[in-house]
């Protein structure tokens, strides 16, 4: 008897592991240690909120994704044909057509240039078309939860995120986004939604999942919350004349020298460019085909960065937007 019952036992923890392991993070401790506080500090109902995480699954797919080796990065002139594509640039001008009172609204209220907010949109979605097949619940609790390098920022994004769906009355485990758990048009974390998300069409509900209104206004917003300067420039050509190194290019830091100061390192912008000799720049530096290329990097620039954290990914969406700005203006004329 006793023989059988060890084996009927082995059995069962064999057959009930591998489900275990595969979902449910309602006894992970971290778990435990977010849901203590989500009911002692914003009124959660705990059995609610432990039903709800053993449904989440951990998702091996984002981990992999987030640890990618840094060298598989591809090189500038590569990474920009990402999204300077002529299929980006033409849909971006039906985006723009097609919104254009919105887009007009939000220059009005909020100075913020058109074609930035329809280049962050198409470079973040393709204009909504692509916004993410993750669970929103599994990418955030995956990386709270079993990814400690970033465990922290994911678990306070996690917490905005079920503190964000409650507030909008939405099932957490509907809600899907990117394998980082960013969300809708614009792709905000959950953070992001909270602070910047706006009602842009005044209906009552902020929503940037299926609502272009909003994700337009909120994408503006949220621009205008980290300092953009309406009608001031975003980037423009340099050329190195001396012994400009270039050792402090490309750091994510708000411009700090002036034009003057940087062409006196032998950084300067090239003849004809937009640039006040006194207006202050970041030197930038990409991979170009034929060798480096160099640029200057206004506040604009940097307020683009605040978006994602890449001063590539910054110069693709200025990059972006003027391809979609010339389309737009000779179709127009």
């Amino acid at each position: 008897m006793r023989k059988g019952l060890s084996v009927a036992l082995t059995v069962a923890v064999f057959m009930v592991t591998p489900g275990c392991l595969a979902k449910g993070y309602e006894a992970h401790p971290l778990t435990l240690a977010l849901v203590e506080r989500l009911v002692e500090e914003h009124d959660f109902d705990r059995q609610h909120l432990l039903a709800l995480f053993g449904e989440v699954e951990k998702k091996q797919s984002i981990i992999d994704a987030m640890n990618r080796p840094a060298e598989k990065v591809k090189p500038w002139y590569e990474y920009r044909q990402i999204f300077l594509q002529e299929k980006r640039i033409d849909a971006g001008v039906e985006f723009w057509r097609q919104n254009a009172d919105t887009l007009e609204k939000a220059q009005q209220r909020y100075g913020v240039d058109p074609a930035i907010i329809v280049a962050i949109i198409g470079v973040e979605t393709y204009y909504g078309r692509i916004r993410g097949s993750y669970r929103v619940m599994d990418a955030l609790s995956t990386l709270a939860f079993d990814y400690p390098k970033r465990s922290p920022f994911f678990t306070r994004e996690l917490e905005n995120f079920l503190i964000l769906t409650r507030e909008q009355e939405k099932d957490p485990l509907s809600l899907k986004g990117s394998y980082a758990g960013a969300m809708g048009y614009g792709q905000f974390m959950p953070s992001s939604y909270r602070n910047y998300a706006i009602d842009f069409d005044g209906d009552g509900v902020t929503d940037i999942w299926d609502n272009t209104e909003d994700a337009i206004g909120s994408v503006a917003n949220y621009f205008v919350a980290h300092g953009w300067r309406p009608g001031e420039p975003v980037v423009t050509p340099a050329i190195v004349q001396g012994h400009y190194g270039g050792d402090d290019a490309n750091a994510l830091k708000g411009p700090e020298k002036t034009v003057a100061e940087l062409a006196a390192l032998g950084l300067r912008a090239r003849e004809g460019a937009d640039a006040d000799a006194g207006a202050r720049a970041m030197p930038l530096r990409y991979e170009g085909e034929d060798g480096d290329e160099y640029w200057l990097g206004f506040e604009n620039f940097y307020v683009i960065t605040r978006y994602n954290h890449s001063h590539r990914y910054a110069m693709a969406v200025y990059q972006l937007s003027e391809m979609i700005r010339q389309r737009m203006g000779r179709e127009n004329s």
